[in-house]
């Protein structure tokens, strides 16, 4: 009976990884087409920092995907000890990095608050086209959510930004874009001193309503993965314990 349960075990753990496995090389095939591909998709994602950070994150999520499923496969369907064990160890590493990260999450939050986002971007936003990671990860963001500034505009009122540049009251990430024929460039530094042709919304409120309507999703995918991690260290265990 106990022969029969491990041997059931073994082939639910292979499948199970092998199905990681193809998820895995999917996703590294996606980050490298990306990469490489001729057709100038790469200087799109390389012009926006957001989906250039993006690539390399789904690079990595793939490589991870790929060695632990095949390490999974292999170790089940081979009855391997030592794999099962770097099997059982990685994901271990993976349960208790992400258990390090709610933590931290938690214990920092009283930094998650709008004048502390505000008193950063005061002290070092600098202004477009600058390469900068501080500043190109807001330009990122304040193109992509279509907001300004942290509440307003106004957070930029007093800043280093305006330091840098006198002549500006906003930057033109802050700007709407032409959408006209597929034009996507800002549209003139004129037109953007008026209210009526800039985001006025702050990226703080634009990004929690943007993201609240994932919160719950988010969450429950959070708890199954977490769940799975689980029984995947069981199964691993378990086989490693009864390989004689």
């Amino acid at each position: 009976m106990e022969g029969d349960c491990l041997s059931c075990m073994k082939y639910l753990m292979f499948i199970f990884n092998f199905f990681i496995f193809l998820g895995g090389s999917f996703l590294l095939g996606v980050g490298v087409w990306v990469l490489v591909d001729p057709m100038g998709f790469r200087e799109i994602v390389a012009a926006n920092p957001l989906l250039f950070t993006g690539v390399y994150v789904v690079l990595a999520l793939g490589g991870l995907l790929f060695l632990l499923g095949f390490l999974g496969c292999c170790g089940a369907i081979r009855e391997n000890k030592c794999l099962l064990l770097f099997f059982f160890m990685l994901i271990l590493f993976i349960f208790l990095a992400e258990l390090a990260v709610a933590i931290l999450a938690f214990l920092f939050r009283e930094h998650l608050t709008r004048q502390y986002f505000t008193k950063e971007l005061k002290r070092h936003y600098q202004g477009h086209n600058n390469t900068e990671v501080f500043t190109s990860t807001w330009n990122a963001i304040m193109t992509t959510f279509d907001c300004c500034g942290v509440t307003s505009p106004e957070d930029f009122e007093e800043s280093l930004f305006r330091l840098l540049n006198p002549s500006k009251l906003v930057p033109e990430a802050c700007c709407q874009r032409n959408s006209y024929l597929g034009d996507v460039d800002y549209i003139s530094v004129e037109q953007c001193m008026s209210m009526a042709f800039r985001h006025n919304k702050g990226c703080y409120s634009a990004m929690v309503d943007y993201f609240e309507t994932y919160i719950y999703l988010a969450g429950a995918l959070a708890i199954v993965v977490l769940t799975i991690e689980l029984f995947a260290m069981v199964f691993a265990m378990c086989l490693f314990r009864g390989i004689q």
